[in-house]
């Protein structure tokens, strides 16, 4: 009979002879590695919720960390989230998001939201918001403060729209990715009348603008989209390495 070590001597080779410290390092960051490709093979965009079962508060505080940490363009953060849990509010949405019944039936709707304003204002702000977290001394962050509040003078309003879009792109992946690691079921939406919903959620008062949509929830039972199996690229049709 084969003794623990030597099963594992078998399995990872030479590296079972590393100290136990490292061998446990090892086995927790491929445990991670391999419970994030499972989150993502097990994740699909859904298309039906089961209505009856709601996200707790806490995973709704987990999404609430993730969207805040996710990365942006200069650590601007030019997104903002909102929460959607009112019953009637998301019937509201659903009308003006192609009928898309997901809206009405998921738990939560996070509509995210680019800032209209990114003004001098805006970019003093976020480098004092470094200064007091950090106590970063104000003579460093000065000349790259500068450039950016003469950077985004220099842009016209199509642009820095765009700019703002491509980071709450950027939020959404990390939405995506955090669902599914905690089996928070979700569909990405881009179908939706963003006026409408500026309107219903009085957006516009407070400088936002929707430009992405995601219900989350928990699959039904009869979505018979959850067993489809993936459709991808093979891996070498998918990525290049020099």
């Amino acid at each position: 009979m084969c003794t623990i070590h030597q099963i594992f001597l078998k399995i990872f080779g030479p590296m079972a002879n590393l100290p136990r410290s490292r061998i446990f390092v090892f086995k927790f960051e491929l445990g991670i590695k391999m419970e994030i490709i499972k989150a993502l093979k097990w994740r699909y965009a859904t298309k039906r919720f089961d209505p009856k079962r709601k996200v707790s508060s806490e995973k709704i505080s987990i999404i609430k960390e993730a969207f805040n940490l996710s990365p942006s363009s200069y650590g601007l953060q030019p997104i903002r989230l909102v929460i959607v849990e009112n019953q009637e509010l998301k019937y509201q949405l659903m009308q003006y998001g192609m009928g898309q019944k997901q809206i009405a039936t998921a738990s939560h709707v996070l509509v995210l939201c680019v800032e209209t304003v990114i003004d001098e204002q805006y970019v003093r702000d976020h480098f004092e918001r470094e200064k007091n977290i950090r106590d970063t001394p104000d003579e460093i962050l000065a000349p790259y403060r500068t450039y950016l509040i003469r950077h985004f003078e220099e842009k016209d309003t199509d642009f820095t729209k765009q700019w703002a879009l491509n980071q709450a792109y950027l939020a959404l992946g990390t939405l995506l990715t955090v669902c599914a690691l905690e089996e928070i079921d979700a569909c990405p939406i881009e179908g939706f009348e963003p006026q409408k919903y500026d309107e219903i959620l009085q957006l516009k008062e407070k400088n936002l603008q929707s430009v992405l949509v995601l219900p989350i929830g928990y699959r039904a039972e009869d979505d018979i989209f959850s067993d489809f199996k993936k459709v991808r690229k093979p891996l070498d049709d998918s990525i290049l390495e020099f």
